[in-house]
C-alpha cells in the first residue's frame, strides 16, 4: 500500500490531482462498472480511484483493464478485494508496434486469491504472455466464459475439467499440442476454439461434450480425430481445415444437427462417401483421388518430381492466410504466385506459417534513390524462428520496360532496416514471367525493387581495382597502402543520354558523363588517393576538348548540393577518358557546357531524373456511370491502358501531364455535387489517398453518389487530385517549390452522372410492388451484406445479371422464370434474382465470398471490388469490438456474453 500511496502522489505532482482526488479518474466509474483500457495510464486511473473512493470500487462488477499498462503488477493485487467482480478483462493487444501489429501485454501469472472471486463468470486474458494457464482459474466455481487467446500456453492443467459451469473457452493462437483428458468433463460446454495450436492428436474424451455446438480445431497438426466425435449430437459447426488429416471417421455423416464441416486444405486423399455428399461439406485444397504416397502435410498436393509435397493456397490481400510445414519438407504456391521450397530438416518439429500481402507505406518501406518498387510487401511470420536449411523464395514482380542498366533484389526488413539479399532472376517457360528467388534462414518482411546495378569489392591493405559491369570505360584503382583494415567498396552508375540532358535543360549543347555513385562501409577517409578514370561526355574526345568547359562536379550522397570540384583536383585527359584522384566517395559527375553556374543546372537534371511524368485518368462504365476508375500512369503507359479500357469504360481525356516521386502520396477529390463513401479504409477527410509507384496499378475503382436530386437533371461533377504530405527524400528546392495550397492541385477532370431513373430514386423498400426481406449475410468476422447494399449492388449489375445469376449457382430454369416473371422490367428482374439466391443462402457463412466469386468470374471486377471494401471494412470494425468489447454487452446474460465472443 505505501508503494500504490507513492504512485498517486507522483500521479499528482503530474497534475493528474490536486489532493488526492481522483479527478481525472471520477468520470470512469460508472455505477458499478469500470472500463479502463481505453486509457494509456488506466492502472494509474484505477489505484487513484480505490483510494479515494474504495468502498465503490469493492462494489464494481466489470472491470476492463490494458496488460499493456506498466503499473499493471501493483494493481493485480487488488483484484482479490472485489468481492461483486463478476466480469474481469486483462487483455493485452491495445498498443501496437511501429508496423502496427498488437503487443502482447506483460501478464504471465495472477496472483493466487483471484481464485476466492466467487462472482466471477467472465474472465479475458488475451493477447497475454501467459506460458501456463494460473492455477488460480480453477477455483473459480462460477466461471462460464474464458478467452487465453493469442499467449504461449503449451498446455492445459491436468484437472482442467474442474471448471463444470464453463460454456465457452477460446485458446486460439497458443501452443498447446495436447489436451487433458479432464476435458471431457466440461459437460456444459458449448463453444470450443482451439484454432492455431500444435495440437497432434485429440483424446477419446472430447466426444463427451454433449453441449458443444461449435468447435474449432482449424490451424494445428492433426493427423486423424477420434470416432469419438460422432457422439456430438448437439454440434453444428466443425471446423477442421488446415490440418494434416488423412482420413475422417464415416460416423461424422450421421451428426443430427451439422450443417458446417469445413475440411479443407488437409492432405485427405479418400472421403467417405457419406461425408463427400453433404451439401455444407468444404473439401477444397485436399489432393482427392492421387495415388501417389501420401505425406504427412497440410493444404497438400504431391509432387514426385522433388519427392516433396506441394502446396496450393489462396490468401486475399491484407488477411493472414498460413499453412503447416514438417520436417519432411514441402513445396508451397501462393494465389498470387508467390512460391516457397522448404527442403527436408527446414525444421525439426511441425511448424505453423502465416503469411499476408500488405501495401506498401512509403513512411516504412523507405526506397533509395533510383529504386522502382516492383512489388507489394510479404509478410512471413513466426518472425523470430530459424530454419536449419534454407528456405527459397520466388517472388513474382511486374517487369520493368528494361533491366538494362539495372538490377532486381528482394529486399528484406530487419525490424530496424531494410537490407538487401543475394537474388536471382528467373523466368517462367510458359508465361515468360519473371521472378526473384532468394534464400533465407528466418523469415520477416520481403519486397522486390530494382536498383542501379551494384558491383562490390574487398579492398585490403595491398589495393585493388574496380570496374563497372555498366560501363567497363569507368574504373576505380586503389593503391597499396590505401587503408590499414579491408573494406567494402560500392560502385553504382546512372548511365544519362544525350537527349535527356537537352530536354531538361533546353541546352542541346550540354552533354554530361554516366553519374558515378561510390561508398563504403567505413567512415574513415582513405590513406592514399584513389584514382577514379569516368568517360568523357558524349561528342567530346581529346582532340577537341575545350578545357575551361569540362566540369567535375561533386554531389552529396543526398544529390542536394552539387559542387564544382575542378580546380581542387588535378584532371589527366586520354583521348577518351579524364582521370582525377579523391580520399573520400561521394557522387561524381563530368559536364560540359558553356553554362557558368552549372551546380545548379546539375541539381535540376538530378532532381528530373528521379522523377517520372504520368497522367490521371477518370472513366466511367458505360453500363453503370455511377463505377469511376481513376488511375494515375505513366506518361509511355496512358494510351496501352485505354486502348485497354475502351470497350467497358468511357470519360475525359487524360489530364495534363504531371511529375511525380517514386512512392509519393496523392489524393483523389470528388467535387461539385459527388461523393464516395466515407467509412471506405482509404478515405481520409473525405479523399481517397493513393501512393504512387510507377510499377504498380496505382487504380481505385470505386462507387459514387450524389446528394443532389437526379430526377430531373443530371449531376456535372468532377474529381480533383492532389499531392499528399512532401516526401522525405526529395529534394530541398522541390520541397521548397511545394509550399501552400495552390500547389499541391495536380488536375481536374470531369464526372457526370446521368439522370436517375425514377424507380430508382426512393429509399431501399417496396419497389413497384416488389418488397425485400431483411437479410443479413456474412458473419460478424467477416462483415455483413445487408439489404441496403444488395440494393446498391442491384443497382449495378445491369445486364449481366443473367451471367451472375447462373455464376452464383441459380439454374437455367430458375433464370427463365425470373426473366418471363418480369419481362418488361429488367430492375425487377435483376432484383428478383439477387434477392432469391440471397434468401436461399442466407444461412451459409460463405455466401459473401461466393458472391465476390461469381462477380468475378461474369466479368464484373469492379462489383467484386466493392464487396470487398465493404468486408474490409467489416474485419477492421470485428477486429475493433475484439479489442474493447462495450462493458453493455458484458453485463448480458452468459449466452449473450458466448455469443459476442
Amino acid at each position: 500500500m505505501q508503494k500504490m500511496t507513492e504512485l498517486l502522489r507522483l500521479g499528482d505532482e503530474c497534475g493528474e490531482g490536486a489532493s488526492g482526488a481522483p479527478v481525472l479518474a471520477d468520470s470512469c466509474l460508472a455505477d458499478n462498472r469500470l472500463n479502463l483500457d481505453v486509457y494509456p495510464d488506466g492502472c494509474q486511473r484505477f489505484l487513484q480511484l480505490f483510494e479515494g473512493r474504495r468502498a465503490e470500487v469493492f462494489r464494481v462488477e466489470f472491470l476492463r483493464l490494458s496488460s499493456n499498462d506498466h503499473l499493471l503488477g501493483t494493481t493485480l493485487g487488488i483484484l482479490p478485494h472485489l468481492k461483486h467482480l463478476k466480469s474481469l478483462v486483462l487483455k493485452g493487444g491495445h498498443a501496437r508496434d511501429e508496423f502496427g501489429s498488437c503487443q502482447h501485454g506483460s501478464l504471465t501469472n495472477l496472483p493466487p486469491d483471484v481464485g476466492n472471486l466467487k462472482c466471477l463468470t467472465h474472465l479475458d486474458l488475451s493477447f497475454n504472455s501467459l506460458c501456463t494457464l494460473p492455477s488460480c482459474i480453477l477455483c473459480l466455481p462460477s466461471l462460464s466464459v474464458l478467452l487465453v487467446s493469442h499467449n504461449s500456453l503449451v498446455a492445459l492443467p491436468e484437472d482442467f475439467g474442474t471448471l463444470r459451469k464453463l460454456t465457452f473457452f477460446s485458446a486460439m493462437k497458443n501452443q498447446l499440442k495436447d489436451l487433458p483428458q479432464s476435458i471431457g468433463e466440461l459437460a456444459a460446454l458449448r463453444e470450443l476454439d482451439l484454432s492455431e495450436n500444435a495440437l497432434e492428436f485429440l483424446p477419446e474424451e472430447v466426444g463427451n461434450l454433449h453441449n458443444c455446438t461449435e468447435l474449432d480445431l482449424s490451424g494445428n497438426c492433426l493427423s486423424s480425430i477420434p470416432d469419438s466425435l460422432a457422439n456430438l449430437k448437439s454440434l453444428r459447426q466443425l471446423h477442421l481445415h488446415s490440418n494434416l488429416l488423412v482420413t475422417v471417421p464415416t460416423l461424422l455423416a450421421s451428426l443430427p444437427n451439422l450443417s458446417r464441416l469445413d475440411l479443407q486444405n488437409n492432405c485427405l486423399r479418400t472421403v467417405p462417401p457419406e461425408i463427400q455428399t453433404l451439401p455444407f461439406v468444404r473439401l477444397r485444397g485436399n489432393p482427392l483421388g492421387k495415388t501417389e504416397p501420401s505425406l504427412q502435410m497440410g493444404n497438400c498436393k504431391a509432387s514426385a518430381a522433388v519427392g516433396s509435397v506441394q502446396l496450393f493456397l489462396h490468401a486475399a490481400q491484407h488477411v493472414v492466410d498460413g499453412f503447416t510445414v514438417t520436417s519432411e519438407g514441402c513445396k508451397v504456391v501462393l494465389a498470387c504466385g508467390i512460391h516457397f521450397y522448404f527442403p527436408p530438416g527446414a525444421v525439426s518439429d511441425p511448424l505453423r506459417i502465416s503469411f499476408r500481402i500488405l501495401a506498401p507505406d512509403p513512411q516504412w518501406v523507405k526506397l533509395r534513390h533510383h529504386d522502382v518498387l516492383l512489388s507489394r510487401v510479404l509478410e512471413l511470420q513466426p518472425h523470430r524462428v530459424e530454419f536449419q536449411q534454407e528456405v527459397q523464395i520466388w517472388m513474382p514482380y511486374a517487369s520493368p520496360q528494361s533491366l538494362h542498366q539495372r538490377e532486381v533484389v528482394v529486399r528484406t526488413f530487419s525490424g530496424q532496416t531494410w537490407s538487401d539479399l543475394r537474388t536471382r532472376v528467373e523466368q517462367k517457360r510458359k508465361s515468360k514471367k519473371h521472378a526473384a528467388h532468394c534464400s533465407v534462414l528466418h523469415f520477416s518482411w520481403f519486397l522486390v525493387v530494382s536498383r542501379l546495378v551494384q558491383n562490390e569489392c574487398k579492398v585490403p591493405t595491398e589495393g585493388t581495382l574496380l570496374f563497372s559491369s555498366v560501363d567497363p570505360n569507368i574504373k576505380v584503382t586503389f593503391p597499396p597502402g590505401v587503408t590499414e583494415e579491408t573494406r567494402i567498396v560500392t560502385l553504382q552508375v546512372l548511365p544519362v543520354s544525350v537527349e535527356e540532358i537537352k530536354e531538361i535543360t533546353d541546352d542541346s549543347g550540354c552533354r554530361a558523363s554516366p553519374l558515378l555513385c561510390l561508398s563504403q562501409d567505413s567512415l574513415v577517409d582513405f590513406l592514399r588517393p584513389v584514382r577514379i578514370q569516368l568517360p568523357l561526355p558524349p561528342g567530346v574526345t581529346g582532340l577537341n576538348l575545350d578545357q575551361s568547359r569540362l566540369h567535375l562536379l561533386h554531389g552529396d550522397l543526398e544529390g542536394q548540393t552539387w559542387d564544382d570540384i575542378t580546380s581542387q583536383v588535378v584532371l589527366e585527359f586520354t583521348h577518351l577518358y579524364a582521370v582525377f584522384e579523391v580520399t573520400h566517395f561521394s557522387w561524381y559527375w563530368l559536364w560540359y557546357t558553356t553554362k557558368t553556374y552549372i551546380g545548379g543546372i546539375a541539381k535540376k537534371v538530378y532532381e528530373r531524373l528521379r522523377m517520372y511524368q504520368v497522367n490521371f485518368i477518370a472513366l466511367q462504365r458505360k453500363k453503370d456511370p455511377e463505377q469511376v476508375l481513376l488511375q494515375c500512369v505513366p506518361k509511355h503507359k496512358v494510351d496501352p491502358v485505354l486502348k485497354k479500357l475502351q470497350d467497358r469504360y468511357r470519360g475525359p481525356e487524360p489530364s495534363d501531364m504531371v511529375e511525380m516521386f517514386e512512392g509519393e502520396q496523392f489524393f483523389a477529390a470528388f467535387e461539385r455535387g459527388i461523393s464516395i463513401d466515407m467509412d471506405r479504409p482509404d478515405c481520409v477527410d473525405g479523399c481517397l489517398s493513393f501512393i504512387f509507384y510507377s510499377h504498380l496499378k496505382n487504380m481505385k475503382e470505386i462507387y459514387v453518389t450524389s446528394p443532389v436530386d437526379r430526377k430531373g437533371q443530371a449531376v456535372k461533377g468532377q474529381v480533383s487530385f492532389y499531392r499528399g504530405a512532401v516526401p522525405e527524400s526529395i529534394p530541398e528546392g522541390v520541397s521548397r517549390r511545394r509550399k501552400g495550397a495552390d500547389s499541391l492541385w495536380l488536375a481536374t477532370l470531369p464526372i457526370k452522372l446521368p439522370r436517375l431513373k425514377p424507380h430508382w430514386s426512393g429509399n431501399p423498400g417496396p419497389l413497384n410492388g416488389f418488397s425485400f426481406p431483411p437479410l443479413n449475410l456474412g458473419n460478424a468476422e467477416t462483415g455483413y451484406l445487408t439489404q441496403a447494399n444488395l440494393l446498391s449492388i442491384a443497382r449495378r449489375v445491369g445486364a449481366d445479371w443473367q451471367t451472375i445469376g447462373l455464376n452464383l449457382g441459380l439454374t437455367y430454369q430458375q433464370i427463365e422464370r425470373i426473366g418471363y416473371n418480369n419481362r418488361d422490367d429488367l430492375d425487377k428482374q435483376i432484383l428478383d434474382m439477387l434477392f432469391s439466391w440471397a434468401q436461399q443462402n442466407s444461412e451459409d457463412p460463405d455466401c459473401v465470398r461466393k458472391l465476390i466469386t461469381a462477380m468475378r468470374e461474369s466479368g464484373r471486377q469492379d462489383i467484386a471490388d466493392e464487396v470487398e471494401t465493404i468486408i474490409e471494412l467489416g474485419r477492421q470494425k470485428y477486429r475493433e469490438s475484439i479489442r474493447r468489447v462495450g462493458l453493455e454487452q458484458e453485463s448480458g446474460t452468459e449466452d449473450s456474453a458466448v455469443a459476442m465472443m
